[in-house]
């Protein structure tokens, strides 16, 4: 797994690795405005397995879930910035409000979200735990949202 795929290549990417007995982890999200917060995450998420996938959410569904305005920067140049990152294997941009399709067709060994689930619903959760999957919750790094920053940028004179 390399670069930024499609959902085929990905799955094919999946059995490579599944075959070679190496371990996938997965996360996914919108990575907008990319900053250390994000590369602690990512790198945290990497540790876990032999590969670190990560499902991009487009242009489209980040506008449902974020609001006008976002997101800032597009979904291609999101991907290949992650793409770009040493800690991430593959990026898959998707337009769903959930990963639970790409879930399914992967199947990742962990699939790995922020600590600020540990107190409020994973949608996701059903669909990992139906094929046995683990969850994985790493805290973020403090003061390091993308909302701070924005935040923080419409502050400046």
């Amino acid at each position: 797994m390399n670069g930024i795929l499609t959902l085929d290549e990905a799955v094919t990417g999946r059995k490579r690795l599944r075959e070679a007995g190496g371990k996938l982890v997965f996360t996914n999200g919108h990575f907008d405005l990319l900053h250390v917060g994000h590369l602690d995450y990512l790198e945290n998420a990497r540790a876990l397995g032999a590969a670190l996938l990560v499902g991009l959410n487009g242009d489209a569904s980040t506008r449902r879930l974020k609001g006008s305005g976002r997101p800032l920067v597009p979904a291609a140049e999101r991907a290949r910035l992650l793409a770009g990152l040493r800690v991430v294997s593959a990026v898959v941009i998707f337009d769903d409000d959930t990963a639970d399709d790409l879930i399914r067709a992967l199947q990742p060994d962990i699939y790995v979200k922020g600590g600020d689930y540990a107190h409020k619903m994973l949608p996701e959760r059903p669909t990992v735990e139906a094929y046995g999957g683990q969850i994985a919750l790493i805290d973020y790094l403090p003061d390091h949202s993308t909302s701070d920053l924005i935040a923080r940028v419409k502050r400046l004179p």
